[in-house]
């Protein structure tokens, strides 16, 4: 059994950030990075949006930036161990129970980070082509299909928030949605209407990505005509939704209706000395800024925790 002070649980920005400051307050973190390390950023292609880490030569990806921040966490002392949590016990307040596939940890606290992931259609060339035309983020990517041809696959808010913004870069804009009609906002569907770059394609499924390393068309077919179609396109942006990681943390925190850690201004869950970041308890920004900010409010209030508690 592991005894820590602090247990930080994934390895995003979120994550990482959390890292370093608890380093840095001599708290002696360990970092249990989860299946990738640095989250949904360790799959964008390219990062122009984050403050300070821009080369106007050559622009820095995703990896790049999370190397930066693990380097810097490690630098002052965080400990990072590749496993992944499988149990928790946090019932019985502080010390908490944290379980890996290696190892078991007692922590005096435990902050959060495990992110959320997109749900993806599930089809062929979807995988293969993520940073290569395959995107789950319009204002992280959008940018770089400028004077391109763009699919959208969703019918939500989201959906359209995202198609609205692509249509600053891209020349056309096709939303495909596999219903007749849009599950998003009125005002979100009248602005979206009045676009003359926005275009829908009802009734219809992507069944396929297609390209040669990089994406080149979708393979649809409409649910109600059976017709199948190809459409050539640069890119694909899907927006189905997102679900948080707390599938562990069922019947351990208070969770909302759509399952993300329910947290206060400080970052603080319902459990006094565990504390969660980023996109585990954000469905709204889920930028790399702002879970980074996330991460260190995080982090400095698990500090203070620990100092009034000693």
């Amino acid at each position: 059994m592991e005894k820590e002070r602090v247990v930080i649980i994934g390895s995003g920005p979120a994550g990482l950030t959390a890292a370093l400051y608890t380093a840095r307050a001599q708290l002696d973190p360990v970092v249990i990075t989860g299946m990738q390390i640095g989250g949904q950023i360790a799959l964008t292609a390219e990062v122009e949006n984050y403050p300070g880490f821009f080369n106007p030569e050559r622009t820095p990806t995703g990896p790049e930036l999370v190397e930066v921040m693990q380097q810097q966490a490690e630098y002052f002392g965080a400990r990072l161990e590749y496993d992944e949590v499988i149990e928790v016990d946090f019932t019985g307040g502080s010390p908490f129970y944290i379980k890996t596939h290696g190892k078991e940890y007692i922590a005096e606290a435990v902050i959060v980070t495990a992110g959320a992931s997109p749900w993806k259609l599930g089809v062929p060339g979807e995988e293969e082509f993520i940073g290569r035309g395959v995107s789950y983020c319009g204002t992280c990517d959008g940018f770089f299909f400028r004077g391109k041809d763009v699919v959208v696959v969703g019918g939500g808010d989201s959906a359209l928030e995202e198609s609205i913004f692509l249509t600053k870069f891209a020349t056309r804009v096709r939303v495909i949605h596999r219903r007749d009609e849009l599950r998003a906002g009125v005002t979100l569907q009248e602005r979206a209407s009045r676009n003359d770059k926005i275009s829908f394609i009802w009734d219809t499924v992507v069944d396929e990505i297609a390209g040669n390393g990089v994406v080149e068309a979708v393979k649809t077919t409409n649910l109600k005509t059976g017709a199948q179609a190809e459409l050539d396109t640069d890119g694909v942006f899907i927006f189905i939704g997102h679900f948080p990681n707390s599938k562990f943390l069922e019947g351990q925190l208070a969770l909302d209706e759509q399952n993300y850690v329910i947290t206060d201004e400080m970052m603080r869950t319902s459990v006094p000395g565990i504390f969660a970041a980023g996109e585990i308890q954000d469905p709204i920004w889920r930028q790399i800024a702002t879970s980074v900010g996330q991460g260190c409010a995080a982090a400095m209030s698990a500090e203070r925790w620990l100092s009034e508690r000693e």
